[in-house]
């Protein structure tokens, strides 16, 4: 029976990437509809002729403001796009393009974006997508999560080459390792004068990018992560196990809060697993055993309960309303990133087990219909 899941998965991932998702057009008039949420962007995808970024690799990174257009009456956690005949009213929707011609034009637009909050809300949250998604995609995601959990500050998307294919696991694998000098590159351009905490949020494969980004910074400049980032949040992390512990041990000290959401239902992480014909071992993303990561300084955050009535099971942190209410009404979501590492349990409720360092918190999920 969970083989003929993973085979259906397969084939419902195959029909939705027969989808046209190559190019997303720039609709200004969106935003008479929709709401602007600006995304920043630092990519080393390919610019294609009509302004966009395309799946090949290239040297260096280009610096963009993105303004998307998120539509009314939409659902928290929802997230609709239409590609190249976006409806802005039901349809996240691009609405400006914008490419920095330098790296002080883009600093100093950071800068300005970020003036529009009190001092202690000034923070930066970096979000590294996952497999199989195209720079738009990644814009819409960002823009939506930051949104419906209200995250103060500045936006700014790492977008890698991805194939944004359901068929370019291989490639988005590779093209993993060739963005780890880019990731690097912009997070220590990211901690300058004007910004406050930089909060790095990772889904999925990009978890993986994050890690061995982050793994080669402490080999080059030991503790500069705990020096300079506010919080790593991996969700859904595509990750093998070991491969993480033994990331982990390259760090002088690891960040604080260092979180990691995971779900047993993760449909896509157990195609994964299956891929690998790991034979059950789960990842890192739906670990089931936090005696496995016992001896790190981690919190795992058990999002399983709230995995039914997610609009995305390899995504649930994005796409539960009811968890993302539960992170937002909780407390301000810059709250959350404080390097008081006792404070993510006092605000998420639910079953807490501590075993040495990690820490696990198994969240309550929404209550049935039929209660």
């Amino acid at each position: 029976m969970q083989v003929l899941r993973a085979v259906c998965v397969f084939f419902v991932i195959v029909l939705v990437g027969c989808t046209d998702r190559s190019y997303s057009p720039t609709v200004p008039g969106a935003l008479q509809l929709g709401t602007a949420k600006t995304i920043f962007a630092a990519t080393n995808r390919d610019p294609l002729p009509d302004g966009t970024f395309g799946s090949d690799r290239t040297e260096g990174f280009s610096l963009l403001e993105l303004t998307v257009s998120i539509p009314p009456n939409r659902q928290p956690g929802s997230l609709e796009f239409g590609y190249q005949d976006p409806d802005p009213a039901t349809e996240f929707t691009m609405a400006g393009r914008r490419k920095f011609e330098s790296e002080a034009a883009f600093s100093s637009r950071l800068n300005q974006e970020l003036a529009k909050f009190p001092p202690q809300e000034r923070d930066v949250t970096v979000f590294v997508h996952g497999f199989n998604s195209t720079q738009a995609e990644t814009a819409f995601r960002a823009a939506q999560l930051t949104h419906d959990i209200n995250v103060p500050g500045a936006t700014v998307i790492y977008s890698w080459p991805s194939k944004g294919k359901a068929l370019g696991y291989a490639y988005d694998a590779d093209s993993v390792l060739f963005a780890r000098d880019g990731l690097e590159m912009l997070l220590r351009k990211l901690r300058s004068p004007g910004t406050g905490r930089v909060v790095v949020v990772a889904h999925s494969m990009g978890g993986l990018l994050t890690m061995e980004a982050l793994r080669q910074i402490e080999i080059k400049s030991p503790g500069w992560t705990a020096r300079n980032l506010g919080g790593v949040v991996l969700m859904s992390p595509d990750l093998d196990v070991d491969v993480f512990k033994s990331q982990m041990q390259r760090f002088a000290e690891v960040p604080q809060p260092f979180a990691i959401f995971v779900s047993q239902k993760d449909n896509i992480l157990t195609l994964s697993q299956r891929l690998r014909g790991l034979n059950g071992r789960a990842r890192l993303g739906n670990l089931n055993n936090i005696e496995e990561i016992s001896d790190l300084p981690v919190e795992v955050i058990d999002t399983t309960a709230f995995a039914d009535e997610a609009d995305s099971q390899h995504f649930v942190a994005a796409s539960s309303p009811a968890l993302l209410a539960l992170l937002k009404g909780a407390r301000q979501t810059a709250q959350t990133f404080e390097r008081d590492q006792d404070r993510l349990r006092r605000i998420l409720p639910g079953q807490i087990v501590i075993r040495d360092s990690a820490i696990e918190i198994a969240l309550e999920g929404p209550p049935s219909n039929n209660r």
